[in-house]
């Protein structure tokens, strides 16, 4: 499980600039691109997670990707960081009290300025983790390492970041 229990609250520029980027539109930006996407991150996540219906797996596909071009993040990198985090179970909760598919603790909301969001809704956990690693990453200069530690709240340790590393070439590239 996640160690999220030592992320720290960001500082206030780092919370403007997060509320920003959650205000923002975002689409796709090549539809074809994204129809070839989902159907093999489908397959992919239907090997990996049976359990999960169809519908609600191009749901969580749609919008992982739809974030991470959003944020410019990878977006298996995303679907890694949710296999790592929850295992793709959107009712997760971690002991320390995270929830949802990317493990958002529920402190963010009130950084955001929106404390009644629902960080089990799929769209919204999403769009909040995508928004905030992709703050991490530019935080960290581009350090993905970092920045996946800086998520997780494991700054300076190195299990984590290997973790979804090892799940990125496992299952979400070809």
């Amino acid at each position: 499980m996640p160690l999220q229990a030592n992320q720290k609250v960001p500082d206030q520029a780092f919370r403007q600039e997060l509320k920003t980027l959650l205000t923002e539109e975002h689409s796709f930006t090549d539809r074809f691109e994204a129809e070839v996407w989902l159907k093999d991150m489908s397959k992919r996540l239907a090997k990996r997670a049976p359990h999960i219906p169809q519908d609600e797996r191009f749901e969580t596909l749609k919008l992982a990707h739809k974030y991470a071009k959003s944020y410019k993040l990878d977006p298996q990198l995303v679907l890694a960081v949710i296999e790592v985090e929850s295992n793709f179970d959107r009712f997760a909760i971690s002991s320390v009290g995270a929830r949802g598919l990317m493990q958002i603790m529920p402190f963010w909301k009130e950084v955001i300025g929106k404390p009644d969001d629902n960080l089990m809704d799929i769209e919204t956990n999403i769009r909040y983790g995508c928004a905030i690693l992709s703050l991490y990453i530019k935080k960290e200069k581009k350090n993905i390492t970092n920045a996946l530690a800086r998520y997780n709240g494991s700054y300076g340790r190195m299990k984590y970041p290997m973790k979804v590393y090892k799940a990125l070439r496992k299952r979400w590239k070809a």
